[in-house]
């Protein structure tokens, strides 16, 4: 049977917006606990969040739900350290058929669009499904475990674009126009907040 992992980066120090992102309120819960949830949903476990940053914060916040917290001591140096780390923590799971990468600041993400880059896999029999918005690949994004050595190798800025760049064969795409909406300043979370884009 086939199982999927999610691996949740939560580790930066949301240095544009002066404040924790990973704790910004929405529809009644913090974005981590949110992410927490819909990943949850989508795959049951291992679902493993990278912190970095506010870790302490971070972890008092986190509603009780089982999953596995790995500290990303490294998380100044970028996001590629923040995947390896993550991919580190769900390797210690054998069989996953794939592992998807997400980030905390995308309000919109749901158990739904991560259970569409799952069935996306089923149907497009490639290596690498991602979320597709603003005319770019992005995350969520989905990777077969033939890709869990080069993500596990990531490391500074070298997030997992480059992978992506090098794929292009092995890519399919779920249209996820909401995913262009990411809070990195306070006017971002306003527009959230105010229903300027709504889902």
């Amino acid at each position: 049977m086939e199982k999927y992992g999610v691996i949740i980066l939560g580790a930066g120090n949301s240095s544009r917006l002066g404040q924790p992102k990973q704790l910004l309120m929405y529809k009644g819960k913090t974005l981590i606990c949110q992410m927490a949830e819909e990943a949850i949903a989508a795959v049951g476990s291992p679902v493993v969040l990278v912190t970095g940053a506010n870790a302490p914060q971070i972890l008092e916040k986190l509603c009780g739900f089982a999953i596995e917290i790995v500290e990303n001591e490294q998380w100044s140096e970028g996001m590629g350290s923040s995947i390896s780390t993550g991919m580190k923590a769900i390797a210690k799971h054998s069989g996953l058929t794939g592992v998807i990468i997400m980030v905390c600041d995308q309000p919109f993400v749901n158990a739904a669009l991560l259970q569409q880059l799952i069935d996306q896999q089923t149907i497009a029999g490639k290596g690498i499904i991602a979320s597709t918005y603003d005319n770019t690949a992005g995350t969520p994004v989905l990777f077969s475990n033939t890709y869990f050595d080069a993500l596990t190798a990531l490391e500074g800025q070298q997030g997992a674009k480059k992978i992506l760049q090098q794929s292009t064969d092995d890519l399919a795409l779920v249209p996820f126009p909401l995913g262009a909406l990411d809070i990195d300043t306070a006017e971002d979370y306003q527009r959230l907040l105010t229903g300027q884009v709504a889902n």
